[in-house]
């Protein structure tokens, strides 16, 4: 059996016009397999965040085409297009994004709220999430309460309440420590593994990659390498490690490394 490709990308290009025109993205093509875990990594400017902008349809490449589970969002009309990201599409940022005036369950419902769906049907969704989160002690605390491990996992709880075709993940380790970090990771992994939901990651952190079933790089726009995980995570951490430091950037900082 062939496994589907949730996520295709035909030569994408990104111009930012100005006094003098940026090239954020040239000629970018891959797919993502439906339930891949995938790591995008690149130096600081190279495209990652340009990249993650245009998946998540918040931008608009200047050329080439995408497609989300067979469909090219480029061609929705503006409300049909919220509907679409907001139904197939699941975020987790660094910094959380969470509302500090609402709870953690009522930030978690949020997108159904949005929805119009049944009291009842959204209580079953947040206790299930909840649950499988370790959240079920929070869920009347607001954000100000909490830790920056429970904020993010509330996120991914956020994320997951629509059962998205694919999550994307901007740093999600980015603000958090060690311990919160691998949490963090351990639980995208589960939700991958346990829904097969798709996930694409952006990172700078090696680690956090090293949680993946691929690491895709790109360099000033473009694809630069791409790495499949093996059988551990050890010797995957150091594959990546060696690909970074082919990449350029600051090798030093890699050196200090070690595998948590």
């Amino acid at each position: 059996m062939t496994r589907m490709s949730i996520l295709v990308l035909d030569d994408i290009t990104k111009v930012y016009e100005g006094k003098i025109a940026h090239l954020a993205i040239n000629q970018l093509s891959f797919e993502v397999e439906k339930g891949e875990f995938l790591a995008v990594m690149g130096p600081s400017g190279s495209g990652k965040t340009t990249l993650l902008n245009i998946i998540s349809t918040i931008d608009r490449p200047t050329s080439g085409d995408f497609f989300i589970d067979g469909l090219n969002p480029l061609e929705l009309k503006k409300d049909d297009l919220s509907l679409f990201r907001r139904r197939q599409l699941g975020f987790v940022f660094q910094d959380f994004n969470l509302l500090p005036a609402l709870t953690v369950e009522e930030n978690m419902i949020l997108p159904l709220t949005l929805d119009g769906q049944p009291v009842g049907t959204m209580r079953e969704k947040v206790i299930e999430i909840a649950e499988s989160l370790d959240l079920m002690n929070i869920l009347e605390k607001r954000p100000a309460e909490i830790s920056g491990g429970q904020a993010q996992r509330t996120a991914i709880g956020r994320a997951l309440i629509h059962g998205p075709s694919i999550i994307l993940a901007d740093e999600p380790t980015g603000n958090l420590d060690s311990k919160s970090a691998r949490d963090v990771l351990e639980i995208l992994t589960q939700v991958n593994q346990m829904s097969n939901t798709t996930i694409v990651m952006v990172t700078h952190d090696p680690i956090a990659a090293s949680y993946c079933d691929r690491v895709l790089f790109i360099k000033d726009g473009e694809y630069f390498n791409e790495i499949y995980k093996d059988d551990r995570r050890q010797t995957f951490f150091q594959r990546i490690l060696n690909v970074l430091s082919l990449l350029g950037g600051n090798v030093n900082d890699l050196n200090s490394l070690r595998m948590p």
